[in-house]
């Protein structure tokens, strides 16, 4: 690469800051929140709204509890996991040109939505951010006519070295009934922990960012199966960017070397799944030509204050109009209002109260504490663990508090976010 290439996608007007940018990450150490990104390469999104993207495929979310066998079922999961990657991690730039800073949520902001399909029936999420220091987000998303759920929470923690690597903190757990078959007409719940993949930002230099995901994650069960995917990028053996082989075995009937499954292509792309190692093929998915469900969200000028939406719509608009001042005015009202918030709290001896979540101990979940321990280094894998004081807690979805809830969702209303009361 040569000098004259270096931000050659940056818009001529932007090349300063661009260029600051650069020399401001290149110690940078520390979550994405305390980033100040170029006004070209800001999103109108916030972060809260990206736990939707596990579920922009309700027909897969749901497929596993249709699936009497415990081998095929393992493999629909892993299945459904690979297919929300390309919504996770390459829509956004595929959508807008470049991977965009999304908005940095603020503490109790809201992001509530469903699917609606005929056969799959209605899917819910709640997305919360639960955690400001360090900043954490929160969701569940869930089924009641198939009986399945996702919940979850996730940070990240940022460094520069030649580009910005990611190193995301938290977990998911799926939960789901199988059938009742002939031999089990009272089948029992199962659960999959599912770790998060590291990620680098690749032609971060060329002003044109996207995500390569790196490293590995796994999905382990209750019913003793285990996923374990590796990700690599574009490199000289593959030339392809978005690659990675996944392998599926069951504990003590077979290994990462001698799997029931595999998986292998491109997660933006399509991927192929074969019995074995290099036995039949089961399915090739295609994920460039899978459609995804719109999901649906009250309209703005409906939602609560503490929606994501509503809450930053100044904000957004004015991204848009690329009005950078009055973007500065409008995050900075909120900024500067939560930080009272805080403030009176601190003095008045009490904790913001979460709306939808609370913090779990693991002690409590022995379920979670064995998969847990089954990807945590027992067996070599190698995943760093829950790391609670990095996401300011386990956090675990209040379903009762969900099935009641209507808005005000917090009696600060819309003074929390530096707006006159109505």
């Amino acid at each position: 690469m040569s000098a004259t290439d270096e931000g050659s996608a940056v818009p001529p007007a932007s090349k300063g800051s661009w260029g600051s940018f650069l020399k401001g990450i290149a110690n940078f150490n520390g979550d994405l929140s305390s980033l100040t990104a170029p006004a070209f390469i800001l999103s109108t999104t916030s972060l809260v709204e990206f736990s939707a993207y596990w579920t922009e495929h309700p027909s897969l979310f749901v497929a596993p509890s249709l699936e009497p066998d415990p081998a095929k079922r393992a493999l629909l999961v892993l299945k459904w996991f690979l297919s929300t990657l390309k919504q996770q991690y390459s829509s956004r730039s595929e959508k807008l040109g470049s991977e965009k800073k999304p908005l940095n949520p603020f503490l109790g902001e809201l992001f509530l939505g469903k699917w609606e399909d005929d056969k799959t029936g209605v899917t819910q999420l709640v997305s919360e951010q639960v955690s400001h220091h360090p900043p954490a987000t929160a969701y569940s998303i869930w089924n009641d006519k198939h009986g399945v759920q996702l919940q979850g929470y996730n940070a990240q923690k940022a460094s520069f070295s030649r580009t910005i690597h990611v190193k995301q903190i938290g977990h998911a757990l799926l939960t789901l009934t199988p059938p009742t078959t002939a031999g089990n007409n009272a089948p029992r719940p199962e659960t999959y922990l599912i770790t998060l993949p590291s990620l680098h930002i690749e032609n971060l230099i060329y002003g044109n960012p996207f995500v390569e995901l790196n490293k590995f994650t796994h999905i382990a069960s209750s019913t003793g199966y285990v996923a374990k995917i590796d990700y690599s990028g574009r490199g000289w053996l593959s030339g392809k960017k978005n690659t990675f082989t996944a392998s599926l075995w069951k504990e003590g009937e077979g290994d990462e070397k001698n799997p029931l499954y595999t998986a292998d292509g491109q997660w933006s792309d399509s991927f192929v799944m074969r019995q074995g190692k290099k036995g039949k093929e089961v399915e090739t998915y295609s994920a460039s030509s899978c459609q995804t469900s719109p999901l649906l969200v009250a309209p703005t000028e409906k939602q609560d204050p503490f929606e994501s939406r509503r809450a930053w719509a100044n904000v957004a608009k004015n991204i848009d109009k690329g009005d950078m001042d009055a973007v500065s005015h409008y995050k900075t009202r909120i900024e500067n209002a939560q930080r009272e918030l805080r403030k009176k709290e601190r003095e008045d001896g009490r904790e913001w109260k979460r709306r939808f979540f609370h913090q779990a101990r693991e002690e409590n979940e022995p379920v979670f504490q064995k998969l847990v321990k089954s990807v945590s280094g027992a067996y070599g894998y190698g995943w760093t663990g829950i790391e609670a004081d990095k996401t300011g807690g386990i956090w675990r979805f209040n379903a009762d508090e969900a099935k009641n809830a209507e808005p005000p969702y917090h009696s600060e209303g819309a003074e929390a976010l530096g707006e006159k009361a109505s």
